[in-house]
């Protein structure tokens, strides 16, 4: 075994202390499912961000974007569906199953696709989505390309033509963007770039990843003593720091990652204290924007366990980053019940990506 391997086990020994028995995992993907199939063909209530060049351009949500128009928004009900073909795809004998393919055979259907792409090509509509909302779809995509399964083939190619002109869209963008975007909400370029590095992976296309991975080393491989005492802003989803952090291990060796977290975390410790980052506090989960905290805490939580996979073996900062990982996990998964709209239209998507540990996937 090598030491690469051996340094891989050893993360996951230390990432999976406190995570949940097998039982108590198939009840919680049941209940992201259940979240995910009661919103991605709910309609209403909806917020639409969306650009109006005539009279023409006044319809409901269903008809300017018939595949994702539930779940609030357009970038959640990717999320949702993503979530379904996730653990359809690792959980096929649940009982959710045959729920979330007719679900999703629902929405994958060829003349809707068409509609939106019609949509997102409007010059008017250069913007729409980026980068958080392509970001997710192109993590569906990337789902989808991994699964060796007919079905997923099928719906592959249905959306193939809207990956298409979205992918074409971040390419003019990122040869452009001066300046990388620092915030805790959907502008983000390091959370995105990191799905947007896994979507080229699974694609096979290396010239995107390289467009990608060179835009990260302009905008943060010099940075330094990152502000994490900033952190968190009021309805942060994602944390800035720690997102940043998250995206660089997927471009460089675990040597060179570890000397560059030295210089950008330096207040990591190193005596595997797990109380160093102070768990996000959400006051009222009915208010949607303060309910992002609660998904700040599950994102904390996978990209603690990405930083700690990304270091060597025998690192010192490995069991900090684990402790307090599993802290951020209990408090974020314990917030997706679905209580309120609000949070039940999305929480979902981001608690299955951090228990089915998608961010590892390429670890």
């Amino acid at each position: 075994m090598s030491v690469r391997q051996v340094s891989i086990l050893l993360f996951f020994a230390l990432a999976f202390v406190g995570r949940p028995s097998q039982a108590q995992e198939n009840i919680s993907v049941d209940r992201f499912a259940r979240l995910a199939l009661s919103c991605v063909h709910q309609e209403y209530p909806n917020k639409i961000a969306h650009t109006l060049s005539s009279d023409e351009d006044v319809a409901p949500p269903r008809q300017l974007t018939p595949v994702f128009y539930g779940c609030f928004d357009w970038h959640s009900s990717v999320n949702g569906h993503w979530l379904l073909t996730r653990l359809l795809r690792l959980y096929p004998d649940e009982s959710f199953a045959p729920l979330a393919e007719a679900a999703l055979n629902k929405s994958f259907v060829a003349e809707n696709v068409a509609v939106e792409v019609k949509y997102v090509s409007d010059d008017q509509r250069a913007s729409f989505e980026r980068p958080y909302g392509v970001a997710w779809l192109l993590q569906l995509t990337a789902e989808l390309r991994e699964w060796d399964d007919p079905r997923a083939n099928r719906w592959l190619a249905t959306l193939l033509p809207l990956e298409s002109v979205l992918v074409e869209r971040m390419e003019t963008w990122l040869g452009k963007l001066a300046y990388p975007i620092r915030i805790g909400e959907h502008a983000q370029t390091a959370f995105a770039f990191g799905l947007f590095l896994d979507w080229a992976k699974a694609a096979d296309r290396d010239d995107f990843f390289q467009l990608v991975a060179q835009r990260t080393r302009d905008f943060y491989l010099q940075d330094k003593n990152c502000p994490l005492a900033y952190e968190p802003g009021g309805q942060d989803f994602l944390s800035p720091c720690l997102a940043e952090a998250d995206l660089m291990r997927r471009i460089m060796t675990d040597i060179d990652y570890a000397t560059w977290l030295h210089g950008f975390m330096p207040g990591i410790p190193t005596d595997g204290n797990d109380d160093w980052l102070k768990l996000a506090v959400v006051t009222d989960p009915t208010d949607g924007k303060l309910a992002h905290l609660d998904g700040l805490n599950i994102s904390r939580a996978w990209m603690l366990e990405g930083m700690a996979a990304g270091l060597p073996e025998g690192d010192t900062r490995k069991q900090a980053l684990t402790g307090a990982a599993a802290r951020h996990r209990t408090s974020g998964l314990a917030s997706v019940t679905g209580a309120h709209y609000e949070g039940g239209h999305w929480l979902g998507s981001f608690a299955t990506y951090l228990q089915t540990a998608r961010g590892l996937a390429d670890r």
